[in-house]
């Protein structure tokens, strides 16, 4: 298996691109008449809340497809629990027209069961026209395109707060014993260095992701999301061992483990950029800066700024994630709606407000905020069919995407007692058992 591309980019914080419409550009050219859907009204389901400011971002892309078509549209957040949600109302009729799902896994488990119209030709075409190859795969089942990734993440990055840093001495990390050496010099300077969302498992997963696709390399990284290899295997247990090197170390951890564990991902960023801070950095993706700049004085690129997560292995891990619409009711308008999520249009109505990355190439990246989104965007486009998706995200969604169960509540325990890498190994393979069956 090739590497990603991701890898072998440095995003460092406070890059400076000249970047403008020759990266992109596409908005407003060949647009296609609207649909004429006043009287209509559609019901949108999805994962964003209000906390992160992400609901509100995606509800002013709903605005402009309401401008555009005359339809109305209602947005209703389930959370984590979206494909709970999602799964008790299909059989009964109850669903939401469209679902933007967050679990590939998921997805291809809704298609197999029936429960996804496939996308329109058009919607397929601009697809095509707007994407890397590798995104429409994503969104097919058996031949079949169901679903358009419309946010796509880049979730290797460290976000860390530039004072902290400079008041300890300390240089962004390059590997992971420099973390920990570094972490531990921001504790003794009397600052918690890192502040973990334990109360949210996906965040966990995606800790565990980073460590493994870097220690354990591609191929394995491939084996295991497929259940080609149990998660007993040494590889899973050598980065269950990693990760307990930070995770079993109190005061290296905002609220040791226990207050990790009571804190939700907003409050992760806020605990490490809002005055007065009770951390110096946390890890999650690009879309931490969205949190930053709706919940915190601090400024991106200046007082926050961040480093790739940091190398266990041969190379530095870049593991990515998505959004995607998913219609659940055929109609009209449900298509409609979608095809405009497959738009550069669509795509600007939230990046130009930040917390968003956008998989779709031909929009101008001149419209993200700042310079620091700018890159991390550009390294998404770069790297075209060589991205690697979240390991979690493609597992069937009991394993990896229900809250409180799965690989979600096992690494939560793990992060409350990161002691037994055995007994954690041994229940990670009895959850994947059944849900790869």
């Amino acid at each position: 298996m090739r590497t990603p591309r991701f890898a072998g980019l440095s995003l460092v914080a406070g890059l400076v691109l000249s970047m403008t419409a020759a990266c992109g550009g596409g908005d407003d050219a060949d647009e296609a008449p609207a649909a004429d859907l006043k009287g209509v009204t559609l019901e949108v389901a999805g994962p964003w809340s209000a906390g992160g400011g992400e609901q509100a971002n995606f509800e002013k892309v709903l605005d402009g497809f309401e401008k555009k078509t005359g339809a109305t549209v209602n947005f209703t957040s389930n959370g984590d629990t979206l494909v709970t949600v999602l799964s008790s109302k299909i059989p009964g009729g109850a669903q939401p027209d469209v679902a933007m799902m967050p679990n590939q896994g998921a997805i291809n488990d809704f298609a197999k069961k029936g429960w996804l119209v496939p996308l329109s030709e058009e919607t397929q075409k601009a697809t095509d026209e707007n994407f890397a190859s590798i995104w429409k795969t994503l969104g097919t089942v058996d031949g079949k395109q169901y679903a358009l990734y419309f946010k796509a993440a880049n979730k290797s990055t460290v976000w860390y707060r530039t004072k902290a840093f400079e008041d300890a001495g300390v240089q962004p990390p390059a590997t992971w014993d420099d973390w920990l050496k570094v972490s531990q010099t921001i504790a003794d300077s009397g600052v918690a260095p890192v502040s973990i969302a334990g109360a949210d498992g996906w965040t966990l997963t995606d800790w565990f992701e980073n460590v493994y696709l870097s220690q354990a390399g591609p191929e394995n990284y491939d084996k295991l999301s497929k259940h080609e290899i149990p998660w007993t295997d040494d590889t899973v247990k050598e980065a269950l061992k990693t990760l307990a090197a930070l995770w079993s170390q109190k005061d290296l951890i905002s609220g040791g483990p226990q207050g990790a564990l009571s804190t939700d991902f907003p409050t992760s960023v806020v605990n490490a950029f809002k005055d007065p801070a009770k951390a110096a950095m946390v890890y999650e993706g690009d879309f931490v800066s969205g949190v930053i700049g709706e919940n915190t004085d601090a400024k991106v690129g200046t007082d926050a700024q961040f480093f790739p997560f940091p190398k266990v292995g041969d190379t530095a891990p870049v593991v990515s994630g998505g959004d995607a619409a998913v219609i659940l009711k055929d109609s009209e308008g449900a298509q409609e709606l979608v095809k405009y999520l497959a738009s550069p249009e669509a795509a600007k109505l939230w990046a130009e407000n930040g917390g968003m990355i956008s998989p779709n190439k031909n929009l101008d990246l001149a419209v993200y905020p700042d310079d620091i989104q700018r890159s991390i965007a550009k390294a998404l486009i770069d790297a075209g069919d060589d991205v690697r998706f979240d390991m979690s995200d493609l597992a069937p969604a009991s394993f990896g995407g229900t809250k409180g169960a799965g690989e979600w509540k096992i690494l939560q325990d793990f992060l409350k007692d990161p002691s037994d890498v055995d007994g954690t190994a041994k229940a990670l393979e009895e959850a994947a058992a059944k849900a790869f069956k």
